[in-house]
């Protein structure tokens, strides 16, 4: 009998940044941009990775191709933790859930694999989900792009960025395991930094604020749960196949949505039900191809949960 820890591991996984949205607003009240607070949690995730692990950053510098997986899985979690701390929780996950349809196109271009016809399903099923969840309530007289919010742009280059770092991962999956997670949090720490400075240069963002007890106490339990969370991923994702972690994953848009209703009063129309719905179908149908796929490698394919 399968032992159910695998799979708690990833719900936890899921929970923890299903809830992200919360603390990070908490954050942004407080006086920290969530660009800052990118850099600072991911800053201090990182510092705790290299005190339980002080060689991994050897077998990081050895492998310079890890330089790409930094630069995918910081824009990832940039984009995500500015977009869902401004924007409608429900519609910045469903936009980011894009994933598995960018994955097809990228893996397609960088990987040499030529989609299926069932894939090219999910394509337009995907895609015609974001029709839904971005078309104006006044969708005849108005275009498809004008409701558009800086969250909803964000939220698109979350996910592309999120598909590029599984693709990344996919490529990469032969390096060690810490090289390739220390590539990630110093990627989300330095791109973070880089972002928050651009946008208070531009006047996009507040500067870094004085340090106060409130945000960093959050800041600091939100650096402790990213480990916690990848760990989790790590512990779930190579002991499952990769069907079932992407299924599992899904759970992440239950606990986002469920949560904005709860704690932010979201609404939830009937055209983003939609929407999300056929988004989702194409996430499902793409975890379910996998399960078919001959000879797959657990934890090589795309992961359909946060990885950073």
């Amino acid at each position: 009998m399968r032992s159910p820890l695998p799979i708690l591991a990833l719900l936890l996984n899921a929970l923890i940044w299903g809830l992200s949205w919360w603390p990070l607003r908490q954050l942004h009240a407080a006086g920290l941009h969530p660009l800052w607070a990118t850099a600072l949690m991911y800053g201090a995730a990182l510092v705790g990775l290299l005190l339980l692990r002080p060689g991994s950053w050897r077998s990081a510098l050895a492998h310079p191709v890890l330089l790409l997986l930094a630069l995918s899985s910081g824009l990832t979690n940039v984009a995500f933790n500015w977009a869902v701390t401004v924007g409608d929780v429900v519609r910045v996950i469903l936009l980011f859930y894009l994933m598995p349809a960018w994955a097809v196109l990228l893996a397609w271009k960088l990987l040499g694999e030529r989609p299926t016809p069932m894939a090219l399903v999910r394509l337009v099923l995907a895609f015609s989900g974001v029709v839904l969840v971005l078309l104006p309530a006044d969708g005849a007289r108005q275009g498809l792009f004008t409701g558009l919010s800086l969250a909803d742009g964000l939220a698109v280059l979350g996910g592309f960025m999120f598909a590029l770092t599984n693709v990344n991962l996919r490529r990469m999956h032969a390096l060690p395991g810490q090289a390739r997670m220390l590539a990630m949090f110093a990627g989300c720490t330095l791109m973070g930094a880089a972002a928050a400075a651009l946008a208070w240069t531009l006047g996009l963002a507040p500067g870094l604020p004085a340090p106060q007890a409130p945000w960093l106490l959050i800041a600091g339990a939100m650096a402790l749960l990213m480990l916690l969370s990848n760990w989790a991923l790590q512990y779930g994702a190579t002991r499952l196949p990769a069907s079932v972690t992407s299924v599992v994953m899904l759970s992440e848009v239950l606990f986002a949505s469920v949560s904005a209703v709860w704690l932010a009063s979201a609404e939830l129309p009937a055209r983003t039900l939609a929407g999300g719905a056929l988004i989702l179908l194409a996430a499902l149908l793409a975890a379910t191809a996998r399960a078919r796929a001959p000879g797959q490698r657990i934890g090589a394919q795309p992961l359909a949960g946060h990885q950073g």
